[in-house]
């Protein structure tokens, strides 16, 4: 007869605003259960996410924890009254929507809360392309962008948390007539280089764009001068590049290019030979989100 594993069982849950991705298992390298749900309406999505997590603690056994890694901007203090709630968020029908709650009720278990991209930045550090990396910033350009910063392997928090896609840049001499897409800043670097940027921008999505589209240059100037300022104010050992937009065309040498540009040799420690290509790489692991979220759940 086959033993139980003794090993305790979490849940994790990546929340992004394209897709929910839930699973439950030892750890993200031991998922026993796991599933993909459309990010809609509120009540659709967390309600379909918990009857996932409370069918598969009836089928597995107890959960000990949850972590949820999500997209923000979020409440991450545990003291605060409306913790787990999203802020000022750009994804319609979510403001003020509690995350928590409804995934607590379901498992009855303790949880634990960060950005998506903390998380990421958090697996990232401890069993992908940061190891050994005393500072780590993770930068996902997808259907937003968002930073995750981890030094000394915690994730920065604070006032908040980082939203360093909102960050503001100088616009490509070839972008002069984009409004940019962003609700509250327009053309920060999210409103200029995410993907539903590049489809207002172009009229197609990011992944039909032709490689050499001149699109492109715009969006990597765009996340090279988002970079650039990362090195100057987290200094980082490894910015790393994640998201949909960054698999769509072969950008890391021109976004590494434009960083260059942006720094204008101000960092000497980058001058050297290879420096940005260290600097700036893809993430290593398949889903780095969720990930976080198993490492979040186990804290």
């Amino acid at each position: 007869m086959t033993q139980p594993d003794p090993a305790p069982l979490y849940a994790a849950v990546e929340a992004g605003g394209t897709k929910f991705v839930v699973a439950v298992g030892h750890g993200h390298d031991r998922v026993l259960k796991s599933a993909r749900i459309d990010t809609r309406d509120p009540a659709y999505t967390l309600g379909e996410t918990a009857r996932f997590l409370s069918a598969a603690q009836a089928e597995l056994g107890p959960v000990a924890g949850l972590g949820v890694a999500t997209f923000g901007p979020v409440r991450l203090d545990p003291a605060a009254a409306d913790f787990g709630r999203l802020l000022a968020t750009p994804k319609p029908g979510w403001d003020s929507v509690n995350l928590v709650e409804p995934l607590v009720e379901a498992l009855g278990c303790r949880a634990a809360l960060d950005t998506d991209v903390n998380a990421a930045a958090l697996a990232e550090a401890r069993a992908g392309a940061g190891r050994g990396c005393d500072s780590v910033v993770y930068v996902t350009i997808g259907t937003g962008i968002g930073a995750g910063i981890v030094v000394g392997g915690r994730p920065v928090h604070g006032m908040m948390h980082p939203e360093a896609g909102h960050l503001m840049v100088r616009r490509h001499p070839d972008d002069a007539g984009f409004a940019g897409i962003c609700p509250y800043h327009g053309d920060c670097c999210e409103g200029l280089a995410c993907g539903p940027a590049i489809a207002a921008r172009s009229g197609r999505a990011a992944e039909d764009l032709p490689h050499d589209h001149p699109h492109w240059a715009i969006v990597a100037d765009a996340v090279g001068q988002l970079c650039a300022s990362l090195a100057l104010t987290v200094s980082p050992q490894r910015i790393l590049l994640g998201g949909g937009v960054m698999t769509s065309g072969a950008l890391f040498p021109a976004v590494r290019a434009a960083t260059a540009r942006s720094l204008n040799g101000y960092l000497v420690p980058l001058r050297e030979h290879g420096a940005l290509e260290r600097l700036i790489m893809p993430p290593e692991l398949d889903n780095p989100g969720l990930a976080g979220a198993f490492l979040l759940a186990a804290q």
